[in-house]
């Protein structure tokens, strides 16, 4: 069996619930329907957001390594901003497939 701190699984259920509204209501607005692609690369940031929260919480981040993961966090976004302005509002499967390249280096520097 597998040790895992009570507080670790707290986070991992609240994770996944997130995730789970996420994806009921991927569908809800004329924009989400139209920007799936956007609305996956945005929906990760938030997870993202989450867990660099709960990692400061947890005292395994400093506020000092949580605000540079947020603001390369932030540098994600605009650049997904900048992509879609570029694509009449849309990011092509190539533009996802960066950004997700880079959130999963930020990704590896929050940790478990």
């Amino acid at each position: 069996m597998i040790n895992v701190r009570p507080s670790r699984l707290i986070a991992i259920a609240a994770l996944a619930a997130l995730a789970g509204l996420a994806g009921t209501a991927s569908a809800d607005t004329p924009w989400q329907q139209t920007h799936p692609r956007r609305e996956q690369v945005n929906n990760r940031l938030q997870t993202q957001n989450a867990r660099i929260h709960h990692q400061v919480a947890e005292g395994e981040l400093s506020k000092q390594q949580a605000h540079r993961l947020h603001a390369a966090d932030a540098s994600v976004r605009r650049q997904e901003r900048r992509m879609a302005a570029r694509d009449g509002g849309h990011i092509t499967r190539r533009d996802r497939k960066i950004l997700n390249r880079r959130e999963n280096r930020i990704s590896r520097r929050i940790g478990k």
